[in-house]
């Protein structure tokens, strides 16, 4: 009786041993199987489960990071009380501001800059008895080119009738040879047209260029500043200046235009001076509004002298100033001995460069 009992109790053992161990495996492979369940990497026969080893760590970049930052460059003309022209000062002479913020100078050279201008002169009706000497004086500008300048010719009179006489060219002949071609034709002036197509002609063609290879950057307009039909407006040539780097310097035959305005407008005369002013301010040029056609000569002695005198300032802008946002500059130089007052002539502002606009453009003459 004992005995029976005893292999009755072993045999229920070992049953409920059989059955604990069945309900316990389907849930084990199901754990290791279940759909969307990371599967280990590692899993010894009879160990312990391995999980896998972490992702190893990105090796740290020790190249140095590299900040592509262009120098906004100034050309800087320092005159004093009467305007006459202070040469041999030093870096340390200049403090360069940006919307209020002195900015450290980068660069700073007093050497001669190689140039590349653009004459671009009216050839309207109203420029018709001015036309032989302002094309004798441009001559006199083009001759004191240096080996390195490079000059193009622009001629114009309406929005239709804007044309490049000559391409950028170091060839003094060539440039001769264009200005002998220009003749008076009628139509309605567009002179905002004509600086906004050779100012992008300019820009353009130095940024074209290696870095190392730039140079300074100048229009030379001979007009009588009044504008009669343009494609583009105003406003819209002046942001066009505020994003290229290009120095204004204008001749201006305004004394036969009419003096006499209305009750808010002003004069045709006063517009075209005020129009021209603007032009060179804004760039950092140089404004002449001659009484006689004598005094022309002396003028182009004087824009090429002025080209070549002046002081080159670069510094990094401020990189937190959103893309498009404009830049007010001002440069201040130190006074001088006895207190002698220092006025230094730049652009007034910048901002980053935008998309072309649709219009006019600029094609070669036909000769």
């Amino acid at each position: 009786m004992k005995r029976s009992f005893f292999l009755s109790l072993v045999i229920l053992s070992f049953a409920t041993l059989v059955f604990l161990t069945a309900s316990l495996v389907p849930d084990k492979v199901s754990a290791q199987t279940s759909p969307g369940s990371p599967s280990p990497s590692a899993t010894p026969p009879d160990g312990p489960l391995i999980p896998p080893p972490p992702p190893p760590l990105p090796k740290e970049d020790d190249s140095p990071l590299i900040i592509d930052t262009e120098l906004v460059n100034l050309n800087v003309r320092v005159v004093d009380r009467f305007n006459r022209p202070i040469a041999n000062l030093s870096k340390d002479d200049f403090t360069v501001f940006e919307d209020g913020r002195a900015q450290p100078i980068s660069f700073f050279s007093q050497s001669e800059v190689p140039t590349n201008y653009a004459l671009v002169i009216d050839n309207s009706g109203s420029l018709r008895f001015q036309l032989e000497k302002v094309i004798e004086a441009s001559k006199i500008i083009v001759e004191t080119n240096r080996p390195d300048d490079e000059t193009g010719v622009v001629r114009f009179v309406s929005s239709n009738k804007i044309e490049i006489l000559q391409d950028f060219t170091t060839d003094k002949n060539e440039l001769f040879d264009a200005l002998d071609n220009m003749y008076i034709e009628g139509g309605q002036t567009a002179i905002i047209d004509a600086v906004y197509l050779a100012a992008e002609k300019v820009d353009e063609y130095e940024r074209s260029q290696a870095p190392e290879d730039r140079k300074r950057r100048a229009l030379i307009l001979v007009s009588d500043g009044e504008d009669r039909a343009s494609y583009y407006k105003e406003e819209q040539l002046f942001d066009l200046l505020r994003e290229a780097d290009v120095q204004i310097y204008t001749v201006g035959f305004v004394n036969e235009l009419d003096k006499e305005g209305g009750f808010v407008r002003k004069s045709p005369q006063k517009r075209a001076r005020s129009f021209l002013e603007k032009l060179a301010e804004e760039t950092g040029g140089k404004s002449y509004f001659p009484n006689d056609l004598s005094e022309l000569n002396t003028i182009a002695g004087d824009i090429a002298s002025e080209l070549r005198t002046q002081y080159s300032i670069g510094y990094l802008p401020d990189d937190t100033k959103p893309e498009g946002a404009y830049r007010n500059i001002k440069v201040v130089v130190k006074e001088g001995t006895d207190k002698q007052k220092r006025i230094a002539i730049t652009r007034t502002g910048l901002v980053v460069p935008k998309k072309d606009n649709a219009g006019p453009s600029l094609r070669p003459a036909n000769r």
